[in-house]
């Protein structure tokens, strides 16, 4: 073949084979975290490292302390568009947006008492939730997967229990994402009490512009929607199948829907969902949620045993009608 007629099919192939080459899902190991692209555009960062993205504290006296993650998360959360779901801060300042709440890191799984320790927030007497190791990194044309083992570790430096956690991406079309999320708590030679409290569990703190509320009687654009209509300000601890919130960013209405599985432990699960932005699933806060007595939502690992908790992620545009959420959430149960 005369070298023309080469370079002009390499010129038709070229990009043909690029394109191939970025289609699914791409995982890349780095030294504190792992990036995940789906289709060659950038979806989210697994950060495994405590030594990324701190963030600092200015006492009344004028002293400034630095403070450094105390639990893994996923940053940023890109949805439909490339479409930012979550707020920046305190992983980047970002004018606009509030530096409340410290501990709300994009998307992440923790609770606040653990055998009476808080795992939730990031003050000095907080425990850790700390890397271990990877169990699978693997990328591919339909799906990748990150596996991983955590340890929960006390102040003191013990190991109160310990975690693995699945995170499943499915390679979707640019206007939705779709991944799942699963958690393995397992207590070690004692029993572990995941104790009655609001601060939990399985939790997003979502982009500034979806808010419901900006706070002092300014209402935002947002709006919060539950498998059972229940709306906006009125979901806080109640109990529903899913849940949806959703809000313009940049010009288009995108929303995060978030569903929990049938065979979760007190299935369907409480919502800790604020106005402000914070959505969390919580199946243990009955005392909040519910005004029964302190103790009630408390569920125990016994010793050597573990408990399995699944949340599916649906990333989408539209309010909760436009993208069928509850057809969506069939889809994940197989209408259960």
């Amino acid at each position: 073949m005369p070298r023309s007629h080469l370079a002009l099919l390499l010129s038709l192939l070229l990009p043909t084979l690029a394109s191939a080459a970025a289609d699914g899902v791409k995982m890349t190991e780095l030294n504190d975290r792992v990036r995940v692209e789906i289709n060659g555009s950038l979806f989210t960062e697994y950060i495994f490292s405590p030594k990324v993205h701190p963030w600092t504290a200015t006492a009344k006296d004028g002293t400034v302390t630095t403070n450094w993650p105390k639990h893994v998360y996923f940053y940023p959360l890109l949805g439909p568009g490339g479409a930012a779901m979550t707020r920046h801060w305190p992983m980047k300042d970002v004018p606009g947006e509030d530096h409340d709440h410290p501990h709300h890191r994009s998307l992440w799984f923790s609770h606040g008492e653990v055998n009476g320790i808080d795992f939730w927030a990031e003050t000095a007497k907080s425990g850790s939730i700390v890397h271990d190791k990877f169990i699978e990194v693997k990328g591919g044309k339909d799906s990748g997967v990150i596996r991983s083992a955590n340890n929960w570790i006390a102040p003191d430096g013990k190991v109160t229990l310990t975690d693995e956690r699945t995170f499943r991406v499915y390679a979707r079309p640019a206007n939705e994402r779709l991944f799942d999320f699963e958690v393995t708590l397992k207590a070690g030679d004692k029993d572990v009490i995941l104790g009655d409290t609001k601060e939990g569990s399985m939790a997003i703190r979502v982009n500034e512009v979806m808010r419901l509320s900006h706070g002092k009687g300014k209402p935002g654009t947002g709006r919060i929607v539950q498998s059972t209509g229940v709306l906006d300000d009125k979901t806080w601890g109640k109990q529903a199948e899913w849940c949806d919130y959703h809000g313009p960013v940049e010009g288009k209405v995108v929303g995060i829907a978030m569903f929990d599985h049938p065979s979760n432990p007190r299935h369907p699960t409480w919502w800790h969902v604020r106005d402000y932005g914070l959505f969390a699933a919580n199946p243990f806060g009955v005392h909040d949620f519910e005004k029964k007595a302190a103790g009630a939502g408390n569920l125990t690992i016994p010793a050597g045993k573990s408990v399995t908790f699944k949340y599916r992620f649906y990333l989408h545009e539209g309010d909760e009608k436009q993208s069928k959420v509850a057809e969506r959430y069939q889809d994940y149960t197989g209408g259960k």
